[in-house]
């Protein structure tokens, strides 16, 4: 009985993760249409625009020409911060600013919209000061923070790239930083070493004497002491005692 339970609740949560799956694709299909719907109309809306502003020139071509600038930066500055603004979270408060400023947007076009379908030229040719002066203040607006945009996203762009080439260059010098070992001097002769080098002292050969006046080891810096005599020495300015009975026995065989 447990196990008939259980699969039915599995079969809920798969019926339920299916419907749920369903929903969200129709939902982004749909959202994939109205976009698509959206590009072909304003395509089609610049289209239009473009044609009245080339073949109705004065009031009527301006007010096309006015429109075709506004949406235009509009469109150009919202691209600009949908793009950064993952990227860079303060662009919060730009994010804020653009739409309020797309709010006084969308009512000059829909004014200027609404003037294409004025009868009395005169009154457009009043009115159209008002409007430039309007579109100019917020495509000016509009520009202005689309350039603030790219200039802080290239700004950080450099900086990345500054600190990436500092560390690969700190990492190469790394990389190239080695100790060669020197091979060991072959020797020339059985027993014979290399020269030493300039300032260094080298030990007496065996059955060396050392050379006067040196001295090695807690002896060296003390004053040489005068050799003594030893015990039972005799100056050898005269022959000692018992060469002279000799010499004078030699004596008489030379004169013989």
């Amino acid at each position: 009985m447990e196990a008939i339970w259980i699969l039915l609740l599995l079969f809920v949560l798969i019926m339920l993760a299916g419907v749920y799956g369903a929903v969200r694709a129709v939902r982004a299909a749909k959202r994939g249409i109205d976009r698509t719907v959206h590009q072909a109309r304003r395509t089609v809306e610049d289209t239009r625009l473009r044609a009245r502003q080339l073949a109705q020139p004065g009031a009527a071509g301006e007010l096309a020409q006015l429109r075709l600038s506004l949406r235009g930066s509009m469109r150009a500055t919202s691209q600009a911060l949908q793009a950064a603004a993952p990227q860079d979270q303060s662009l919060s408060e730009s994010l804020v600013l653009f739409q309020r400023l797309s709010a006084h947007a969308q009512d000059l076009e829909a004014d200027l919209k609404r003037l294409e379908l004025e009868p009395d030229k005169s009154r457009l040719a009043v009115l159209l000061p008002d409007l430039r002066q309007r579109t100019e203040r917020i495509t000016h607006s509009a520009d202005s923070l689309r350039w603030a945009v790219q200039e802080r996203t290239q700004r950080f762009a450099h900086d990345d790239l500054d600190s990436l080439n500092r560390e690969i260059e700190m990492e190469a010098g790394a990389l190239r930083h080695w100790t060669a070992v020197e091979p060991e001097e072959p020797r020339t002769d059985a027993g014979s070493w290399p020269a030493p080098e300039a300032g260094t002292r080298t030990a007496p050969e065996a059955g060396a004497r050392p050379e006067a006046g040196a001295q090695s080891g807690p002896e060296a810096g003390r004053e040489p002491e005068p050799p003594r005599p030893s015990l039972g020495a005799r100056p050898q300015t005269e022959p000692q005692a018992w060469q002279k009975p000799w010499q004078q026995s030699r004596r008489p065989e030379n004169t013989a």
